[in-house]
């Protein structure tokens, strides 16, 4: 037992020998998404603007919805949402809400959110073929 060592786990130890923590300035960094949904919105069946505004309601950021500060932006450009954040943000996250705001709009029928790039999602409609013969099969 050394003196002045406080009782517990053997942390203590590694505690002491730590220098004080310094705030280490992170470099900003800006992650960009992008939700093409040009198809539906040129069919008439979805509006963009809603779909922006769902976005901007819904996000969390720190575990807070309606906290987005300057942490996180959502514009639109025609039928394309763009979302750029400069905290931890998830293209999964995104795609969770799409399929939500799909879910609400009572789309998920017909449209899915597809990964076309890197850091771009796409809503396509369901390739639909004509299963009219086949069925007769059964």
């Amino acid at each position: 037992q050394q003196h002045g060592a406080a009782p517990g786990p053997p942390l203590s130890s590694f505690a002491r020998n730590m220098a004080p923590a310094k705030k280490i300035q992170k470099k900003k960094v800006v992650k960009k998404f992008a939700i093409d949904c040009s198809q539906p919105v040129d069919d008439g069946i979805m509006d963009a603007a809603s779909f922006e505004k769902f976005l901007l309601d819904k996000i969390k950021v720190n575990g807070k919805v309606g906290n987005l500060a300057d942490l996180v932006t959502v514009s639109r450009e025609k039928a394309k949402v763009i979302v750029s954040a400069e905290t931890d943000f998830s293209k999964r996250y995104l795609k969770y809400l799409s399929k939500k705001y799909l879910k609400k709009q009572q789309l998920r029928d017909w449209l899915h959110v597809i990964a076309n790039k890197k850091d771009s999602y796409e809503l396509r409609y369901y390739n639909i073929h004509d299963n009219e013969a086949d069925e007769d099969e059964d």
